[in-house]
């Protein structure tokens, strides 16, 4: 049973959301703002998260902030209606997807049971031995998908499930090029639509954490009304 973290401030969603969630089989855990799940973070990670942008002492972005610290923790934004600006910012800093208030339950919910079939894909083996076969080597990039582990000339990067899906589908096939459709496809299912920012603002959050422990970091390259490319260096 997978426990989700619910975040917001509003305690009718914290409600209606949980028994939507816990009618599906889910393991539900509330909090109206961000210290609150914080604090509770701290002692032990739910599987994934939903948090609420707007809210008291410590809002979305900042408990994002403190959590991506940390944990690559799969997190789904729920965002103002007209307000793209939150959605994007949201996706540079580490989320994984996001929800338009007002939402669709059912939507939330598939988009909560896509993420974790995702997760599951690169889910960690801790106690299994390595297996070199699933191990992906290009060039100065080792990928390990049975640890969700990621090296860049042998330091480590956290990359979110997202980042981890369309690094592995780029670095598979060097040189040749991905569209944004293609790595849609790769990174979300078949019923959950996103657009083209939505891509974009992953591909750009996923280089800026390769520059972190390489700053000449090139590898990722952006063909403009076409896609991207990984190129092996």
């Amino acid at each position: 049973m997978s426990r989700i973290a619910l975040v917001d401030d509003d305690r009718n969603i914290l409600t209606s959301v949980s028994m939507t969630l816990e009618a599906e089989g889910f393991e539900v855990e509330t909090y109206n703002d961000g210290q609150a799940a914080l604090d509770a973070f701290n002692k032990k990670l739910p599987d994934m998260a939903v948090f609420d942008i707007k809210m008291p002492r410590m809002d979305g972005m900042d408990l994002l902030q403190r959590v991506r610290q940390k944990s690559a923790m799969p997190v789904i934004f729920l965002t103002s209606k007209d307000d793209e600006i939150d959605e994007v910012l949201g996706l540079r800093m580490g989320a994984d997807d996001y929800v338009k208030k007002p939402f669709s339950q059912r939507l939330l919910v598939e988009r909560i049971r896509a993420l974790l079939r995702r997760q599951e894909v690169i889910a960690s083996d801790a106690g299994g031995e390595v297996d070199q076969a699933q191990v992906m080597v290009r060039g100065e990039l080792r990928m390990d998908p049975l640890r969700h582990s990621v090296t860049w000339k042998g330091r480590d990067v956290s990359l979110t499930v997202t980042e981890f899906l369309l690094l592995q589908a780029l670095a598979q096939r060097p040189g040749f090029v991905k569209s944004r459709d293609q790595l849609m496809d790769v990174a979300y299912d078949d019923q959950v639509y996103v657009d083209d920012r939505t891509i974009d603002s992953h591909i750009k959050r996923l280089r800026k954490k390769m520059r972190m422990v390489d700053d000449e970091f090139s590898a990722i390259e952006t063909l403009y009304g076409i896609g991207y490319r990984y190129n092996e260096e």
